[in-house]
């Protein structure tokens, strides 16, 4: 089960892109690897022998369609707090000019850090329904037919998109955004190929349900990534658990799994919504307006996006890496040089991260995480991946 919002332009935010660039490739590449506090197993049921090619199968097959439950989420990145920068880079939560808090895309986002409660229910391909639940608020995804709504209980905003937006070209559900386990199993599963192997690791019992346990590791050396394990439930070969360990040792890097869930229907009523008075409500159609007006103010005199160079992938499987050309405006971020355009705490934020690599390609600095590597040489070329910090600069080297 997808959540679902509208592709918004990020326009009115190109300057901040072209000061951020290391925070947002380590963004993009820790969603296309998951997201994701260690959820307690308990017992290891005894169940009947199956090898690996036959639970990836049971996966593969696995054809539920109706399920509600909550599902905790935690990713540790080992990424310094943002602080104030957050707000440095782009009007973050809708406080950017034309923005709204509800607005899915940037709502999301918090999915990837932290530990989240959610709630999610999902009534075949038309209904689907996802909360993040706080101490002090809720924020709900609902697509129910041709609607999509996000509501925003803090703020009292709510985000409007209809099957025209769809019809325009913009997509309901945000990709590279996965929230389930069986999300996060599916992109594992797509992505792995001869480089990859299986194998089961036992039985345990999730949310009240006996699992197998479906372990994945590299087969190559330099991947950041240690281990991946998957509990499927035993009778629907549903991911009911996703766990992705580092090939460093110690806490999970991203670890979902439900703590209840449900196979029956949920009641129709769980995909209804309808704006109360007083909550604020933005179209989608009126945001993309706004954007493109915003982006078109934003890239006068400079690159913006468009400085980005086209992207190319070096080697493949586990120790791929994604290579591509920043903008000149942010050479000084390479260079280890303080941008005067660049707010304080974006810089603090990123020499937090800088280690300082030379090699045959010259010199650059390296922004690390825990599964996440990102080079910047000094000419402004970026590698990044799931990555050893010596791969990267081998790569740099061979280029």
């Amino acid at each position: 089960m997808a959540p679902y919002a509208t592709e918004e332009s990020t326009g009115r935010r190109g300057k901040a892109v072209r000061y951020a660039v290391p925070v947002a490739v380590v963004g993009v590449a820790a969603a296309t690897i998951g997201l994701v506090p260690a959820l307690a197993d308990s017992g290891d049921p005894s169940l009947p022998k199956v090898t690996a090619q036959e639970l990836i199968e049971k996966i593969a097959k696995s054809d539920t369609e109706q399920l509600s439950g909550t599902i905790k989420i935690h990713t540790d990145l080992g990424l310094p707090s943002l602080g104030g920068a957050a707000s440095s880079l782009g009007g973050v939560g809708g406080q950017g000019k034309g923005g709204s808090s509800a607005d899915p895309k940037e709502k999301l986002t918090e999915l990837a850090s932290g530990t989240h409660t959610l709630r999610v229910a999902a009534d075949g391909a038309d209904r689907q329904k996802l909360s993040i639940l706080d101490s002090a608020a809720e924020y709900s995804v609902i697509h129910n037919g041709s609607d999509v709504w996000a509501y925003d209980s803090r703020s009292n905003e709510a985000y409007h998109a209809t099957g025209k937006d769809q019809k325009a070209g913009k997509k309901a559900a945000p990709e590279g955004v996965p929230a389930t386990p069986k999300e996060l199993t599916d992109q594992i599963l797509k992505a792995s190929g001869d480089s990859t192997s299986f194998s089961v690791d036992g039985t345990a019992q999730i949310a009240g349900r006996d699992a197998y346990r479906l372990q994945i590791k590299p087969k190559q050396s330099g991947s950041t990534v240690g281990a991946i394990t998957v509990s499927v439930d035993a009778k629907t070969g549903t991911p009911l658990k996703f766990t992705l360990t580092p090939a460093s040792g110690g806490a999970a890097v991203v670890d979902a799994g439900f703590t209840s869930v449900d196979f029956g229907k949920p009641a129709a009523s769980t995909f209804d919504f309808k704006p109360s008075k007083g909550t604020k409500v933005t179209e989608a159609g009126d945001l993309k307006a706004q954007d493109h007006g915003a982006a078109r103010e934003d890239l006068k005199g400079a690159e913006g996006l468009d400085g980005l160079s086209g992207l190319n992938t070096i080697g493949k499987g586990w120790t791929s890496i994604a290579q591509l050309k920043m903008p000149k405006e942010a050479g000084g971020l390479a260079s280890g040089a303080t941008s005067g355009n660049m707010p304080a705490d974006a810089q603090k934020f990123l020499n937090s991260l800088g280690d300082r690599v030379t090699g045959k390609f010259g010199s650059g600095t390296v922004y690390s995480t825990r599964l996440v590597n990102v080079l910047i040489t000094q000419d402004g070329t970026v590698y990044a991946g799931a990555v050893t910090k010596d791969a990267l600069v081998k790569a740099a080297d061979a280029s």
